[in-house]
């Protein structure tokens, strides 16, 4: 009798677990028959956008996208709190995530980025900080005359303004012959190799805090302009008075061209992101800081690779050309390619 109970109570939990097992499964195909039409729309819709035939949707699926979207996630919801089938959560679950990427996932890749980029998209952006181009523009002018006013008047500004790195021969007072041989015949000494880095390094943290510095609605962008281009200034000066002021040019202008138009618009780009906080107008200062910051941004992406550009120059083209003459063409070429690119380059695009 008591092996008969027993048998007997297995028997009925055995059943009772099967009419558990079939009304979930009843549930299920419930659940899956009053929502499966829109999950195979969703589906077909995802299919066609991942095989790049966005072209052939109609309107009324790009339109319906993200309802669908949001009504998948919402069964996904509803499937996992039920604990219905794992078959039919995992099919949801991977339909969600494709859709997902559709609808918030990135909308090019790096090749397309890449072409908009240079196609057009950087040159509009920094043709939009117009403004603050020729602000910067003229405060980098001014520093630089500041500096040569300044060591011209009181030789001991020199040093403050310059740095200076051990053993530099450009100092008040040098011959002719020590300022000449820092321009000429050093290609097989490592020493212009040291300067060369040493001048990037520091025309690359020049260029950060530039740009960083314009959330202060860009006055210490100014200021860090003013004090990059009296160093500048100095050295102009310094060299003028042994009548070598043009091989310097020539001998900064190789990469300087690339390098100081850089400094440039990152100080641009700082100065845009300050007047537009400064001059909201009838914006919020957090909308108008962050819609001047996206078009910043863009430029300095672009400001980087002209520093890559500019380090490439320093360290090769300086070093292999050693004429004067050569070196202002080599100049005045990539001034030249910059400013079309950047000014007559895709016009009629918008940042």
């Amino acid at each position: 009798m008591i092996g008969e109970g027993v048998i007997g109570g297995l028997f009925s939990r055995r059943k009772a677990q099967d009419v558990a097992v079939e009304a979930a499964a009843l549930r299920s195909d419930r659940f899956r028959q009053t929502r499966e039409g829109d999950w195979q729309r969703l589906e077909a819709i995802i299919t066609r956008i991942e095989r790049g035939r966005l072209r052939s949707l109609s309107d009324e699926d790009l339109l319906a996208l993200p309802v669908l979207y949001r009504g998948a996630v919402s069964a996904l919801a509803i499937a996992r709190e039920t604990s219905l089938d794992a078959a039919l959560v995992a099919y949801l679950e991977g339909l969600a995530r494709r859709a997902w990427f559709v609808v918030y996932g990135p909308r090019e890749g790096l090749g397309a980025w890449m072409r908009r980029f240079f196609g057009g998209g950087w040159s509009a952006a920094v043709r939009g900080l117009g403004l603050d181009i020729l602000i910067a523009l003229a405060v980098m002018v001014l520093g630089t005359v500041i500096g040569w006013l300044m060591v011209a008047h009181d030789v001991d500004w020199f040093a403050s303004m310059m740095g200076g790195m051990a053993d530099d021969v450009r100092v008040p007072g040098a011959s002719r012959a020590a300022l000449h041989g820092t321009l000429f015949g050093q290609q097989g000494q490592t020493g212009l190799s040291v300067f060369a880095a040493f001048l990037f390094s520091n025309n690359a943290q020049v260029t950060l805090m530039a740009f960083a510095l314009g959330f202060a609605f860009g006055l210490p962008t100014l200021l860090v302009l003013i004090h990059n281009t009296t160093g500048l200034g100095a050295l102009l000066w310094l060299y003028h008075g042994q009548g070598l002021l043009l091989d310097l040019i020539g001998w900064l202008a190789i990469h300087g061209t690339t390098e100081l138009f850089a400094i440039l618009l990152a100080g641009a780009a700082g100065l845009h992101i300050g007047r537009a906080m400064a001059f909201p107008g009838d914006r919020r200062v957090v909308d108008a800081a962050a819609q001047a910051g996206r078009r910043a941004a863009q430029v300095m992406v672009g400001v980087v690779l002209m520093l890559v550009v500019a380090a490439l120059l320093e360290g090769f083209g300086r070093q292999l050309v050693n004429t004067t003459a050569t070196r202002l063409v080599i100049g005045g070429v990539m001034l030249a390619l910059w400013c079309a690119y950047f000014f007559a380059f895709g016009r009629g695009k918008r940042a």
